[in-house]
């Protein structure tokens, strides 16, 4: 969707969990797409949060700090939204914004939505904060959005979670790698009580597992990898790429039912894909319509698991067009920066004269030819369109890593003039 211009985008990241590298992939597919992005890192603030537990006070005196540090937070992304100007405020799941924010965000006329990328039935801390959201974007169908019309949130939309193609992608690993990271039926994720059950009858098989919260069970303890500590972004996709067949099982805290046979499909679903990574992935009800049925191996009980990794491992070449097939599909429609394009054209859709026009003056306009060609040549290292404005360049300039050219640094000082004497 054109919005005549760049829009400002600023990306509010939980201070720790599963949805902060969701919100670091959002910012990059923004970026990628010409915007103007900041990020607010509310993980700087996790170490003192943290250490509130170490004061060895009453629970009721530890919860009432808690809820102060966090308002103290909150205030913080309310003077970043001073600054920074945004057309839109994006929260990511558990992103530090209090209801009283989010109540100034609104009266202030700050357009905001969060990405509930959790389970509604198991993180019901939603019924607090999601009637404060302009936009709701989730990650389940019904009975969710009703739910959440029911208390005031008409705004909901679904939005299934995605890849990053510049992080997860096929790689050419050496040999160490694939000596560290490989195994011939593989798990990335965390020790959820139905996945320690469900591979405890998976060892006769060449079974490894990689990530933390696997430790206590002795049965599971030989084929915890890497000490059992949490991996990176980076080693999880050589953990990706070195298996011969990645398991992807859905969590569950119960266990009535080790494949749970739930309805959102997990990130792990659209990053091994993109990988070109093969996997057998549970049934989910969300599935069928993110995937063909020949572009992703499915199982849906444990007896149906362990048929179709003795029929995968004895079939190479099925592996690797499935494989193949799934990441052309990954590539076509589960890219976060698909995902962040629906979501603008939604809250566009849901508010018509979003984003307001601003009167600033184009970055290119009144330049000498010469400057221009070089300006053209720096908004393309950005990522910024041709009829960017200048406020929002330096912004991107001022974000920018390492030693400034001689342009930036022209462009910086002008700013810095224009601010002295303008008026």
């Amino acid at each position: 969707m054109d919005f005549g211009r760049a829009l400002r985008i600023l990306i509010v990241l939980p201070m720790y969990g599963g949805s902060l590298p969701i919100g670091r992939h959002c910012a990059t597919a923004c970026a990628g797409l010409g915007h103007v992005v900041e990020t607010f890192e509310a993980p700087d603030f996790y170490g003192a949060f943290s250490a509130l537990k170490n004061l060895r006070v009453t629970s009721d005196r530890l919860e009432y700090l808690e809820n102060s540090f966090l308002q103290v937070v909150s205030q913080a992304v309310c003077a970043k939204v001073e600054t920074f100007g945004p057309d839109l405020v994006l929260g990511l799941a558990q992103a530090p914004l209090s209801r009283q924010a989010l109540k100034r965000l609104r009266r202030d006329g700050v357009r905001t939505a969060m990405w509930f990328v959790e389970d509604f039935r198991l993180f019901t801390y939603w019924e607090a904060f999601a009637p404060f959201y302009d936009v709701f974007a989730v990650i389940q169908k019904e009975p969710f959005p009703e739910k959440l019309a029911a208390i005031g949130q008409e705004n909901a939309l679904y939005l299934p979670l995605a890849a990053d193609p510049a992080v997860h992608r096929p790689l050419e690993l050496s040999p160490v790698d694939r000596r560290i990271y490989g195994a011939e039926v593989s798990f990335m994720g965390a020790g959820y009580p139905n996945r320690r059950l469900a591979f405890a009858e998976l060892l006769d098989f060449d079974l490894g597992i990689f990530g933390n919260e696997w430790d206590g069970d002795t049965r599971l303890a030989p084929h915890v990898r890497l000490s059992g500590r949490r991996l990176s972004t980076e080693e999880t996709v050589k953990v990706f790429n070195a298996a011969t067949i990645n398991l992807n099982l859905h969590s569950s805290i119960g266990v009535e039912r080790l494949v749970p046979g739930g309805d959102f499909v997990n990130p792990r679903t659209f990053e091994l894909a993109m990988c070109g990574a093969f996997q057998l992935v549970d049934e989910r009800a969300l599935l069928p319509e993110l995937f063909a049925d020949d572009e992703l191996a499915r199982f849906g009980s444990l007896d149906e698991l362990k048929e179709r990794l003795s029929y995968y491992l004895a079939r190479p070449e099925e592996r690797a067009a499935l494989a193949g097939r799934a990441r052309r599909r990954a590539l076509a429609d589960h890219t976060y920066a698909a995902r962040m394009e629906t979501l603008f054209a939604f809250t566009a859709e849901r508010f018509p004269g979003w984003p307001a026009r601003k009167r600033e003056d184009a970055a290119l306009s009144g330049l000498p030819p010469e400057l221009r060609e070089e300006l053209s040549t720096l908004l393309g290292e950005l990522s910024l369109p041709a009829d960017v404005s200048f406020d929002d360049l330096i912004w991107a300039v001022r974000a920018r890593q390492g030693r400034l050219s001689p342009l930036e640094t022209s462009l910086l000082f002008l700013d810095e003039w224009r601010k002295q004497y303008s008026h």
